[in-house]
Order: structure tokens, then C-alpha cells, then sequence
């Protein structure tokens, strides 16, 4: 029901509404007081359709407007509910206006630009069409990166997984961080270190041992010796569990014990590997999947299509570093990749490719202090009596890759900058 109007008058002013028809304001000048105390109903009839504001006015009431009335002439102005009663003709029109400016206009350097594309058009130049973003980047020189695991039908090698494992790899890097722990070991020097992985090279060439042997039971001896506190008369028996351990991680046919009480001299009983071995594995937590260099080498030789004498000669120099206390906090994969890249500037084979970058992590400009290093470490031998390594790489076997001559600095320095 529509509200009571305040004049009672007012009430029997209204039309009646017709069935099926919308109602008609009649073109006669209304009484004064009809005027200002009529109510309109903001709600449609029943069973009529809804007013559709969004649009604008759909009835015809805008055609015949309320001629303005004044004060003075004796009537009523209307009061603020009954303005609010005729607020949706208002908000009809505020709409249409927000339409109208919501309508995006062009901009003058959008008509200008259709003006002379016609006018060329019309003289009948040639038109510029602007180059698309995606074209843009595409002439952009991309360097070529090749697929080393593409077409590798070898089980062996893994290559669905290869990327995702030295991912792996290099991630695990970060856990064994390897700290200075030669401080805190008073019965143990750099001398007695270095003298004990000359004697585990000899071990691993009598044993015919895989080098990747030899690589885990050097890092084993090393975070072994970083949580424990150890004596030089068990130093030799730390270093023969540690390859026991890695034979039986690395190898299919791992020795058996007694062949270590054997290569010992006897200097050890049984019980006492046993018990090294139990010892060495309980302080690193059974956690002996460490990251080693000689892995990463051989997939960044991969990387760099290097062939076998190139490899040895990388391998050669990454083996030299086993022996040396200052390289232990050398991540591997750096370690693996700046001996390769030494080799390939001996070798006189190029330099740093976007391939290498790309499945390396480091780029030719990361490497160069620690190639230098590692050249300095060819060139300058500390000690006469570590031979092992020196001794293994004249044989034919591994292409005679020792006595080949090193670099000197400014030869160094030519191949890094070319």
C-alpha cells in the first residue's frame, strides 16, 4: 500500500490505475495543493515491470515537468521525503552522465596517428606497422644451449633424472660446509693430513678402486676430524675405515677387512675397524652421501664436449687438491668446474660456454681467482715427498697428463679474457 499523504485531500486526488495500462499524467496545471502533497511510489504496481533506472526514465513523467513553484505564491514548498520519493528520476540521470563519461575517448596522439595512416593511405606511402613485444624479444640473440641428457637411451646414466639430481647435489652442498677444524686438533697438522692422503692414493690404485672412492673417504677423514677430536696414531686407522666405509657405499665388490689389516701392516686389530667404523658413522649421523668433485666433473665435461686426455688433465688437477688443506672449504661443484676450465685453457679449447654456465650455476668470471690458484698449485710443488698423485697421472694410462707443462700468468690471463 502507498503511504498515507499528509492532506487528505491529496488522497482523492490520484488517478485510478487501469489494468494492463501505465498511468498518464494529464497536460492540466494542478491545484496548489495536490502539487506539493502527492506522493509518488518508488515500487512499481503489482504484476507491472520494474522501473529500469540504469537506462534512464522509461515513463513518460519527464515530458510534462512540475513547473517551478515559489514561496510567495502561497504553496508548500515540497519537503525532503517527498524529494526523496523523486530521487530515481535523479539518479537516472547521473547514470546516463557517468555512461556517457565512462565511453573512453581517444587521445590526440591516437587521432593524429589515424590521420596520417589515411593520409598516407590516400598518397599511397608505405605504412609502418609497430613491431608486437613478443617479436621484439625474439630478435634478441639467445645464446644456444645444448641438451646434454637429449637422446641418452644409456639406464645407467639416468638422464630423465640427471638435471634433478646435481640439483640435488649442489643443494646438499650448502649442509656440509667443511669449517676450519685444524685449530682445534692440537696432535694433528696440514703435514700429517697431507701425508695421509698421499698413503689413501696409493690405497685406491693397489685396490683398483673407483675414484669416486677415493674422493668420499677424503671427505669423510675431513668431517670426521671436524667433530672429533683425534690423535695422530689413530690417523691412519680414521683413514682406512673411511675408505671401508666408501668401498662399501661406491663399490659393487667392496675389499673385506682383513685386506685393510693386510694394507695396514697389521698395525690394527679387527675389533679396532669395527669399532672406527661404527664411531665414524654414528658422529656424522649416518649421513654419508656427500657432494664430491670428481662427480660434478665429469658432468661439466659432458657439458663441454671434452674428450677423454682434456678430462684426465682436469681430474689430474682436481686430485692435486686432495692432498691440500686450503681447498677443503671449497664448495665441489666450484672446485670441478675451475678445474676444468684450467684445462680447457691448457688445452687451448675455448673458453666458458652459456652450456657450461648453464649446468654449472657460475659463469667464467666466478672461477677465475680459483683457477689461478689451482694453476699456482701446478706450477709450485710444495712437498717432494707427495708423490702419489704425480706419480699415478705419467702413466700412459691417464695420457701422461703430469708432465705436461703449466701455464705461466700472462698466458693464464690471455685464455681467461679471450
Amino acid at each position: 500500500m502507498l503511504p498515507t499523504a499528509r492532506n487528505p485531500r491529496a488522497g482523492h486526488s490520484k488517478l485510478p490505475r487501469l489494468p494492463g495500462k501505465s498511468v498518464q499524467i494529464e497536460n492540466t496545471k494542478p491545484e496548489k495543493d495536490d502539487v506539493s502533497q502527492t506522493k509518488r511510489s518508488p515500487s512499481s504496481p503489482q504484476g507491472a515491470p520494474k522501473k529500469r533506472s540504469a537506462f534512464g526514465d522509461i515513463t513518460n513523467a519527464h515530458k510534462n515537468p512540475v513547473p517551478h513553484l515559489k514561496k510567495k505564491d502561497g504553496v508548500k514548498v515540497t519537503s525532503k521525503k517527498a524529494q526523496r520519493n523523486n530521487a530515481p528520476q535523479g539518479v537516472s540521470k547521473n547514470n546516463e552522465i557517468n555512461l556517457k563519461k565512462s565511453i573512453k575517448k581517444p587521445s590526440i596522439e591516437e587521432t593524429t596517428g589515424k590521420e596520417d595512416t589515411v593520409a598516407k593511405e590516400a598518397k599511397g606511402e608505405p605504412i609502418e606497422k609497430p613491431i608486437p613485444v613478443e617479436e621484439q624479444k625474439a630478435e634478441e640473440p639467445v645464446p644456444e644451449i645444448d641438451d646434454i641428457d637429449k637422446d641418452n637411451d644409456d639406464p645407467c646414466v639416468s638422464s630423465l633424472y640427471a638435471m634433478d639430481i646435481f640439483n640435488y647435489m649442489k643443494q646438499r652442498e650448502e649442509k656440509f660446509v667443511m669449517p676450519n677444524y685444524l685449530l682445534k686438533q692440537h696432535d694433528i697438522s696440514k703435514d700429517m693430513r697431507a701425508i695421509l692422503i698421499d698413503w689413501m692414493v696409493e690405497v685406491q690404485e693397489n685396490f683398483e678402486l673407483n675414484h669416486e672412492t677415493l674422493y668420499l673417504a677424503v671427505k669423510l677423514v675431513d668431517h670426521y676430524l671436524a667433530v672429533a677430536i683425534s690423535m695422530r696414531e689413530k690417523l691412519q686407522l680414521i683413514g682406512s675405515t673411511a675408505i671401508l666405509i666408501s668401498s662399501k657405499f661406491e663399490e659393487r665388490c667392496p675389499p673385506c677387512v682383513d685386506d685393510f689389516l693386510y694394507i695396514c701392516d697389521d698395525a690394527y686389530k679387527r675389533e679396532e675397524i669395527i669399532s672406527m667404523e661404527m664411531e665414524i658413522l654414528r658422529r656424522l649421523d649416518f649421513d654419508i652421501n656427500i657432494p664430491i668433485s670428481y662427480r660434478f666433473l665429469r658432468r661439466f665435461a659432458k657439458c663441454a664436449h671434452a674428450n677423454m686426455e682434456t678430462l684426465t688433465l682436469a681430474r689430474f688437477i682436481c686430485e692435486l687438491t686432495l692432498q691440500e688443506y686450503d681447498y677443503i672449504q671449497e664448495s665441489a661443484s666450484k672446485l670441478a668446474a675451475s678445474c676444468l676450465l684450467l684445462a680447457l685453457c691448457m688445452k687451448n679449447l675455448g673458453s666458458w660456454t652459456p652450456t657450461l654456465s648453464h649446468y654449472s650455476g657460475y659463469k667464467a668470471a666466478d672461477l677465475i681467482p680459483l683457477v689461478k690458484r689451482l694453476n699456482c698449485l701446478l706450477t709450485y710443488q710444495k712437498d717432494e715427498k707427495l708423490k702419489a698423485v704425480r706419480n699415478k697421472y705419467t702413466h700412459k694410462v691417464f695420457f701422461e697428463v703430469a708432465k705436461m707443462p703449466p701455464l705461466d700468468i700472462l698466458s693464464l690471463e690471455d685464455a681467461l679474457k679471450s
